[in-house]
């Protein structure tokens, strides 16, 4: 069985640039914000469940409306709670399909911002946290998204603490822009093929 990795870190941290390099290397990469967004369109009951919960309108021609969905997630933690029940257990089901199928690779990893919080961490053997300053992840995520400080800024506050995820993390990767990311990443694959990996 794979070993099974969990890339985490708040918005602007770097996760998918960490992912990638872990494909690169060989690692299968279950992107849970990709995969969510798909689900969201193409399991019958989450549409249903959804549009019970905000109305018709939460698709428009059979596509998710993001912008009414996200001013509704991020306008209430209950709200997002909300929708978080409705997604989650069927990604997490899908993630455990897609696990199963790469069982002829030694690690796979999923990528998610939320992966503590949404209650994957029991399906992973190991949580990498990707760490960098709040600051230097506003100015990334305002440049990447082109939208507000402020919009960002409640993103982060809607998150679970740095702080906290580290706690949690058997693993952290600095991406403050100053500090090589590849050799990180080199590291925690080569912990991870070695007997040094004693948090699995």
């Amino acid at each position: 069985m794979a070993i099974k990795l969990g890339i985490t870190g708040g918005i602007g941290s770097g996760k998918s640039l960490v992912s990638r390099l872990l494909e690169s290397m060989g690692v299968p990469v279950y992107i849970s914000d990709t995969e969510t967004k798909e689900l969201m369109v193409t399991n019958l009951s989450i549409r249903e469940e959804l549009i019970a919960l905000l109305g018709e309108g939460v698709y428009v021609d059979g596509v998710l409306n993001k912008s009414l969905l996200a001013s509704y997630i991020f306008t209430n933690p209950e709200h997002a709670k909300q929708v978080n029940d409705i997604v989650h257990p069927r990604v997490k089901i899908d993630f455990i399909r897609w696990v199963q199928s790469h069982v002829e690779v030694p690690i796979v990893a999923i990528e998610s911002a939320i992966l503590i919080e949404a209650g994957f961490a029991g399906e992973v053997d190991v949580i990498v946290m990707i760490y960098a300053p709040e600051e230097v992840r506003i100015e990334r995520a305002v440049k990447r998204d082109s939208t507000s400080r402020e919009w960002i800024e409640r993103r982060i506050r809607s998150q679970m603490s740095d702080e906290e995820k580290r706690k949690q993390a058997d693993f952290v990767i600095v991406n403050d822009g100053e500090t090589p990311l590849i050799p990180q990443v080199l590291e925690l694959i080569n912990l991870l093929s070695s007997k040094e990996a004693t948090f699995l």
